[in-house]
């Protein structure tokens, strides 16, 4: 693990928390990985500010969600590992627009919009993660992505300065963006249709129905484990290599929905990793077609 206090005492005073050597892997979909070298958890937007551009340079940054589409390695995460405070989750109605925090679930801005009466962000209760992530990875389900919905979004650069980016801007692609890693986003405008409350309230119930009867959700699992290559499906991909159910110690790919992995006990982060690597190869092998990762992989070997 890390040198306790190492990197902390380096660091600048801020008015949310530092945590040396903060365990990680309870806060993970998998439940599995190593600590954050330093856990921050910034009071709010200004308090994050501050901090970046105070922050040593060589210091690596990292931010994590709500960690369901991620994997920590087993041997942490070194540098800072950010993690939003309740002040980022807010979601606030703008006439036909909702501003939602990074850290808004984003089942909650489903829900905030079906309220208001606004259409077009159902597609986000199939989604379990935050605001923050389906910016960063252009998120996606049920035939809408965050590009479909996202006006403008909020933004804090490695060195502490505050922006706001268009949808050109952000430019997003297929579980991609535009965007360096380095940036931070804390917020997004996110425009809707006025449509029926009910309405609205039946195609969320269809989503989630759906996403119950499909997909292993009770499971510790990180989503869909590799994009879409273009005019494929990843999970007959990896179920035409003979993939689905396959085991390699405590992780498996559910026999439920063959594109998700799943810790089916006690696996650890290099069991999961490894197994993904060898459907890439068998899918590789059999097809000719390289999967790519949609789970994001962080940390050390």
């Amino acid at each position: 693990m890390f040198e306790n206090g190492a990197l902390i005492n380096q660091l600048p005073t801020v008015r949310g928390k530092l945590i040396a050597n903060a365990p990680l892997a309870d806060q993970t979909w998998f439940r599995v990985g190593g600590p954050a070298e330093v856990l921050f958890r910034p009071a709010d937007e200004e308090d994050l500010a501050v901090f970046l551009s105070a922050c040593p340079r060589d210091v690596p940054v990292t931010v994590i969600g709500a960690a369901s589409n991620l994997l920590i390695r087993d041997g942490g995460v070194p540098g800072i590992v950010i993690r939003f405070s309740p002040s980022f989750a807010t979601i606030k109605p703008e006439n036909d627009f909702l501003r939602a925090g990074a850290a808004a679930i984003d089942l909650n801005v489903a829900r905030a919009a079906q309220s208001t009466g606004l259409a077009g962000m159902e597609f986000l209760c199939g989604i379990p993660g935050t605001i923050g992530g389906g910016l960063r990875m252009n998120g996606g389900s049920y035939g809408r992505e965050f590009k479909d919905i996202v006006v403008s979004a909020d933004i804090v650069t490695r060195d502490g300065l505050r922006q706001t980016l268009t949808q050109d801007e952000i430019g997003f692609s297929y579980r991609h963006t535009d965007v360096p890693d380095d940036v931070i986003f804390v917020s997004a405008l996110l425009r809707g249709t006025p449509d029926e409350r009910d309405a609205i309230q039946t195609r969320m119930n269809e989503i989630q129905t759906s996403r119950a009867d499909s997909q292993p959700i009770r499971e510790k699992t990180g989503g869909s484990t590799f994009a879409n290559p273009e005019g494929h499906k990843s999970w007959q991909l990896i179920d035409a290599a003979g993939c689905r159910g396959l085991k390699m110690g405590q992780a498996m790919m559910s026999e439920k929905h063959c594109n998700f992995l799943i810790n089916t006990g006690n696996a650890t982060a290099s069991d999961i990793e490894a197994l993904g690597e060898e459907v890439r190869r068998r899918v590789r092998d059999h097809s000719g077609i390289e999967l790519r990762w949609e789970i994001k992989r962080i940390g050390i070997l």
